[in-house]
């Protein structure tokens, strides 16, 4: 694990050295917290920056955005099907782009799919906007680029409107909700919504590559836009809300009443709900503020930050708890691309847990075992469901299967059903989901490759059965 861990540090440093930022830090956590540390260039006070130096971590702030409006949820203070206008009256002035198009709802404005436009330069720098300014920009009007609820385009005016939503259904202002619901209760004394945010390390100053050196840049004040972007927060910080975040996913059935969000709906975050019309290695699609995206192993959660001076990127598994947060003190520093091959180093590195199996898939297969050992008409009628034999009959079934047999000259003598078990879960095991499984039955000669799928009855029975034979026997 040193080994992968010093990979990653690699791949930073050489992405510093190419001159993306004065400064980068980055950490690595798992399920027990942060696990590495590392960083390059200077911070504040000419500093090598620590796992306590806070950066703007940008639209990584809309995952606390996404989880507030989860809460006033769960809390029965709004539904995600309630259109925007119950909590922002100044959207009454936006016409829809067609007579049958509906008002955006909460649950469009999660998703980014309410059919507003991608807007990334301009809504960096509206985040200072008034209340009474944003109201007057919605009186006159927005543009659409689609139908509300039709498709996915990145939107920060959505999310800027998602504050509004929380503001009104909590009854307190956005920035004093998202502290006294997440950044209280969780620890995160390091993260705040302005520059004198106590991080223990100091606070990195944004800079832009211009003229040929590095120009500091100014901060924003906090406003109605900081919804989409305004936080400041530590890799220490940064890497506990992740793993917050991740553990959604640990199996766990310990009694969370007492955290500030469910599992059950921090899960509910991590889902596909929008495709992403992109063309990245893994199929992806947004949640409620966050990405998803598939790899072979299971769901990947993340999300990049870009501001005027900063970049800022967290990625974990959901299924290995294990991930990587990076900030950078410069505009377009491509940390996202930084982040993404260090994670992949470090997923690679990692031991993946196997698909879970129902006890009831393995009692099945068991019991497929032993009926290809000794083919019993009455065991096969209470093993498989009804369109197992209409599918092909019992008879054509045990002529295939005795076929099959012959071929790899007979099967070998049989183990103990534990010892078969053993054997299967060390052997070349196989399964798509709980309720499926693949193994193999050892020959004379070869093997039989065997395959099971179970009803969604209960109690489950086998619905898919499948014989195919392996002539050659691996070693």
């Amino acid at each position: 694990m040193t080994a992968v861990l010093d990979g990653v540090d690699d791949v930073f440093a050489e992405h510093h050295s190419r001159g993306s930022a004065p400064s980068l830090a980055w950490g690595v956590f798992d399920r027990g917290g942060l696990v590495r540390f590392g960083s390059a260039g200077t911070g504040p006070n000419d500093q090598s920056p620590g796992r306590d130096t806070a950066y703007r971590i940008a639209s990584c702030t809309k995952s606390f955005t996404a989880a507030a409006v989860l809460v006033l949820r769960d809390r029965g203070a709004l539904q995600l099907d309630d259109p925007v206008t119950r909590f922002v009256p100044a959207f009454d002035s936006v016409c829809v782009p067609h007579a049958d198009a509906p008002v955006p709802t909460v649950r469009m404005l999660l998703t980014m799919s309410a059919g507003l436009p991608t807007d990334d330069p301009w809504a960096d720098r509206q985040e200072s906007l008034s209340t009474t300014d944003f109201d007057d920009l919605l009186r006159r009007g927005v543009t659409f680029e689609s139908l509300p609820g039709t498709r996915f385009a990145y939107s920060n005016l959505g999310f800027a409107l998602l504050g509004r939503v929380i503001e009104q259904a909590g009854g307190r202002p956005y920035r004093d909700l998202i502290t006294e619901l997440f950044l209280q209760p969780l620890g995160l004394s390091g993260t705040g919504f302005d520059a004198s945010v106590p991080a223990a390390g100091g606070v990195s100053v944004g800079t832009r590559w211009l003229d040929d050196e590095w120009q500091t840049l100014p901060f924003s004040t906090p406003g109605t836009f900081s919804p989409i972007g305004g936080l400041f927060s530590t890799v220490t910080d940064l890497s506990r809300w992740a793993g917050w975040l991740a553990e959604a996913f640990d199996g766990s059935t310990e009694d969370d009443s007492i955290s500030p969000l469910s599992r059950a709906s921090r899960r509910e975050m991590q889902q596909q709900y929008r495709f992403v019309p992109t063309l990245p290695e893994h199929p992806t699609g947004y949640g409620f503020g966050l990405f998803v995206e598939q790899y072979p192993h299971g769901p990947v959660i993340s999300h990049s930050g870009g501001y005027p001076g900063f970049s800022a990127h967290m990625r974990w598994s959901a299924a290995g708890g294990h991930g990587i947060v990076a900030f950078g003190n410069a505009t377009h520093s491509r940390l996202s691309v930084a982040t993404t091959r260090a994670f992949d180093l470090l997923d690679a590195g990692m031991h993946h847990s196997p698909v879970p199996v129902l006890d009831a898939t393995r009692s099945a297969a068991t019991i497929v075992t032993g009926l290809i050992h000794a083919w019993d008409d009455e065991t096969a009628r209470h093993l498989f469901a009804g369109n197992v034999p209409l599918d092909e009959s019992f008879e054509r079934r045990r002529a295939a299967l005795s076929r099959a047999i012959d071929s790899i000259g007979g099967l070998a003598p049989r183990e103990t059903p534990m010892a078969e078990t053993r054997a299967m879960v060390a052997g070349e095991e196989r399964s798509h989901s709980p309720a499926h499984l693949l193994w193999h039955v050892p020959g004379n000669a070869g093997r039989l490759r065997v395959e099971i799928r179970l009803t969604p009855e209960y109690p489950a029975r086998v619905q898919t059965f499948t014989v195919s034979t392996d002539l050659v026997q691996p070693r």
